[in-house]
């Protein structure tokens, strides 16, 4: 009885502190804005991204991951052709003469909000933020945006796959006996960023869950243990090369820092994307200590865009796990041009 008195402590404190809080994205690539609230209002056009991701598929209990974004600018005029830009009629914006007219976006606010909802097993997390960010440019090429993100976070855990009796606990400090619905937690939540982009590359940093804070399922003062909501931190850095009139490369990394996640901390993961005019690309990753990642996306029209990626497990979970599926829709809404649909990185 004892163990499964204290299952739902352990499992809380092993999801605190053997892994991330905050999901993995594979295709961060195509919505580094998910990731770093300082790209608000980067495009020329109200951008919106819904995503859904089904990890280690197979597993009875896995993290499934679904979010929706949307971000766009104020008070942004310069409609100019540029890595957010449609292409303009006898003209492709990834080629060389792209990156020879390329200029600096004006100053300019950008606003968003991001909705994520995260299960793990009996846990169920959802975030809600809205962002701020402020674009100047710092030279004819480069710009420097800044951002925030503020909301909340609610973390639930659904008691009724705690009870393998059918009949539930009396003495389970976080149960009770009633084995039905869900105990939440609601916390504030806060984040911040820098993005440092040009005609070639872009450099970000950012923090999600800045306040630290403890989350217990318990109101008895002789339970002790609780839960940790723990700062994540992110670096993003890409470098864009022409490898022909048509076709351009896209090498990225990004590195994250989480407090006992792993041995050392960090987690480092590299991206590479080849992408075809505004029309394809495919793409693949590594994510150290991991496992591997194949993606490939489409552009239609100037409506929309599809993004999917398949991950392949190197831990022992890939006895068990058939792999993980994450798919992205893109919508874009009142872009000037109108002729294809770009992508920005």
């Amino acid at each position: 009885m004892k163990k499964k008195f204290l299952l739902i402590p352990v499992l809380f404190v092993s999801v605190q502190l053997m892994a991330q809080q905050r999901p993995h994205y594979t295709q961060y690539i195509l919505n580094n804005y998910i990731l770093n609230p300082a790209i608000s209002g980067i495009e020329n056009y109200m951008d919106i991204k819904v995503s859904y991701r089904d990890q280690w598929i197979g597993l009875n209990g896995a993290p499934k991951t679904t979010y929706i974004s949307m971000q766009g600018p104020i008070a942004k005029k310069d409609y100019r052709t540029s890595s957010t830009s449609f292409q303009v009629p006898g003209e492709n914006p990834r080629g060389k003469l792209y990156w020879e007219n390329y200029t600096a976006a004006d100053p300019h606010h950008g606003v968003g909000l991001t909705i994520v909802n995260d299960r793990t097993g009996s846990f169920n997390r959802f975030t809600a933020n809205a962002t701020y960010a402020y674009h100047i440019g710092l030279n004819p090429t480069t710009n420097l945006s800044a951002g925030f993100s503020a909301g909340i976070t609610r973390v639930g855990i659904d008691k009724t796959k705690n009870d393998f009796t059918g009949y539930g606990d009396p003495y389970d400090p976080a149960t009770g006996a009633v084995i039905d619905g869900e105990i939440n937690r609601i916390r504030p939540d806060l984040g911040a960023g820098l993005w440092l982009y040009s005609r070639n590359y872009f450099i970000g940093v950012s923090a999600q869950q800045i306040i630290p804070q403890k989350v217990s399922f318990s109101d008895d003062a002789a339970y002790v243990s609780k839960g940790r909501l723990i700062p994540h931190l992110f670096f993003t850095a890409g470098y864009r090369f022409l490898l022909g009139e048509t076709v351009n490369a896209i090498p990225s990394v990004m590195l994250k820092y989480v407090q006992n996640s792993s041995k050392n901390d960090f987690q480092p993961e590299m991206n590479l994307k080849l992408q075809y005019m505004d029309l394809l690309w495919v793409g693949g990753s590594y994510r150290y200590e991991d496992g591997y990642a194949a993606m490939a996306g489409f552009n239609v029209g100037n409506t929309f865009n599809v993004g999917y990626a398949y991950d392949f497990t190197t831990t022992s979970l890939n006895t068990v796990s058939r792999g993980t599926h994450e798919i992205l829709v893109g919508f874009i809404i009142g872009n000037k041009y109108s002729e294809k649909c770009p992508r920005c990185w």
